[in-house]
């Protein structure tokens, strides 16, 4: 929608401080004009001659503001485009794939010997290999040559060739990639220096304001559109997700092109689509420049990323359970387990609520996650948590999550188990050595296994399920069915309304708040 032309001012010199300002309705435009009394110039005094300049000078400048304000979208991309079309390219990978050589059959299948068989009969082990193609987008942010772009464009691949709007093309290499975030970052050898863009505040974006995408969808060469931020700080499925939303056209080859503000900076990674058909229906995602600007940084210095790591299993407070725990306020993030690092060797506990970190409330889970991941590795961070009814300061040195993530085992498979009692929708049972060895569980592990969950009840829709391990009630130890009859009658005499339980599924704690009634 165009919007109307700037309101025009007429101005009639006259005798100031005896004119009058009349508006008036011309053409569906504002129009003001001065009149005055007719009073000969020479009697008027210099300084309120140049005061009625200076009112006039004044009202002139709000005026084109504010008309330049209700101007909203461009009149045109042109410009903008011209300015950062240099800097965007399109990326072509090759990957080699090994052609079939017949059927996948599973172990122990009666044919599984016929196909082996055939695999290894003589000319089967020497096929050809074939090429298989894919196509993306991306930009230039250094004029010796980085590129970023998306993770997923050269995931696997054998060779990379980026395309410039000029039509030149050189060969890419592999810097860095983050598939945390779906970044990635590249480098091109050229002779001359190249054209780039810089990132900008996406922090700055608000909802409502006008954005350009370019890139290369569907193979069809630079190609631009345009849009506004639908929505900000939009998560996906990743960790580290913080997407700006918008409706400008994104589709397949889009991928790792950049999102531009109105001043020709990159506020975000084109990275994902929300459609039914494959093609765009104006729902599109881009990593935001915050974000990818602490990736690409740590990827061109290190080649890889480093984030803190605090050492904590964590959950979101709940309104339950921030009764249970006699929390003031439905905020923070809820310890469930301390293995060994950092937050151990400092002292944090299981059942702590971290409030706040290096002086900033913690809301949620996933703000404190983006908080740690953020901070250096090796920094010492201020972490205060609520305990036993209080505050606690208590000083971290943060380890590295890189190499804790490489260390965390696999999870072990959870099988159902005999029903012994019904309890709060729930049918649960002593563990045994019998159900420990099914569950695949250490020695030392204690408590009650919940054999079945009723689906209309309250623990079904807090997600309890069936091989869940009940270790605490009350924040209390519990491992006989008559320890945890004794604290739902202990917590019923106090007056409380729900009894918090420490679950553990597959290794991986969680508090979760049942009502008693």
């Amino acid at each position: 929608m165009k919007a109307p032309p700037e309101a025009p001012i007429c101005i009639s010199t006259g005798a100031p401080g005896t004119g009058r300002a009349d508006r008036v309705q011309e053409d569906d435009h504002l129009t003001l004009k001065t009149t005055a009394l007719a009073q000969p110039a020479q009697t008027q005094p210099t300084w309120l001659r140049g005061l009625w300049l200076l009112v006039l000078g004044v009202a002139l400048t709000l005026a084109q503001a504010i008309a330049a304000q209700a101007r909203g979208a461009p009149d045109s991309f042109a410009d903008l485009v011209e300015q950062v079309s240099g800097a965007v390219v399109n990326i072509t990978t090759s990957t080699t794939v090994e052609r079939g050589t017949g059927p996948q059959v599973p172990r122990g299948s009666p044919l599984e010997d016929f196909f082996e068989e055939f695999r290894n009969r003589p000319g089967q082990q020497n096929r050809p290999q074939r090429r298989s193609s894919a196509l993306g987008s991306g930009f230039v942010i250094s004029e010796d040559g980085y590129i970023v772009t998306n993770n997923h464009v050269i995931e696997g691949a054998d060779e990379i060739l980026i395309e410039f709007f000029s039509g030149a093309e050189l060969p890419a290499e592999v810097i860095g990639t983050d598939p945390n975030t779906d970044i990635a970052v590249l480098k091109v050898q050229s002779d001359i220096p190249l054209p780039f863009v810089p990132f900008g505040d996406s922090d700055a974006m608000r909802v409502g304001d006008w954005v350009m995408a370019m890139g290369n969808p569907l193979g069809q060469g630079f190609s631009v559109s345009a849009g506004i931020v639908s929505a900000r700080e939009r998560a996906l499925s990743g960790t580290y997700d913080d997407y700006i939303q918008t409706d400008a056209a994104i589709n397949r080859g889009n991928s790792g092109g950049p999102l531009f503000n109105m001043d020709g900076e990159v506020i975000g990674v084109n990275t994902a689509i929300l459609s039914p058909n494959g093609g765009s229906i104006g729902i599109g995602f881009a990593m935001s420049a915050t974000v990818v600007t602490r990736v690409v940084d740590q990827l061109q210095e290190f080649g890889e990323t480093r984030r803190g790591w605090l050492g904590v299993r964590i959950q979101d407070v709940d309104a339950e359970l921030a009764e249970a725990l006699e929390l003031d306020a439905v905020q923070g993030a809820l310890i469930t387990d301390v293995p060994p690092g950092p937050a151990l060797e400092a002292g944090l506990q299981a059942r702590d609520v971290i409030l706040s970190y290096e002086g900033e409330t913690v809301e949620d889970t996933r703000g404190l996650v983006t908080m740690v991941g953020n901070s250096d590795v090796g920094a010492v961070v201020r972490v205060v948590v609520f305990r036993d009814g209080g505050t606690q300061t208590i000083l971290v040195t943060l380890g590295r999550r890189e190499e804790a993530e490489r260390a965390v085992p696999a999870s072990a498979p959870v099988e159902e188990v005999p029903t012994e009692q019904e309890l709060m929708g729930l049918t649960v049972g002593v563990l045994d050595d019998q159900l420990r060895a099914e569950l695949d569980l250490p020695e030392a592990a204690s408590g009650l296994v919940v054999k079945e969950v009723d689906e209309a009840s309250e623990a079904f829709a807090k997600g309890l399920r069936v091989g869940d391990l009940i270790t605490e009630a009350g924040q209390t130890e519990v491992s006989t069915l008559v320890e945890l009859e004794e604290k739902i009658a202990a917590a019923k005499a106090a007056g409380q309304k729900s009894l918090l339980l420490l679950i553990r599924r597959g290794g991986d704690p969680r508090f979760v708040a049942l009502s008693l009634g």
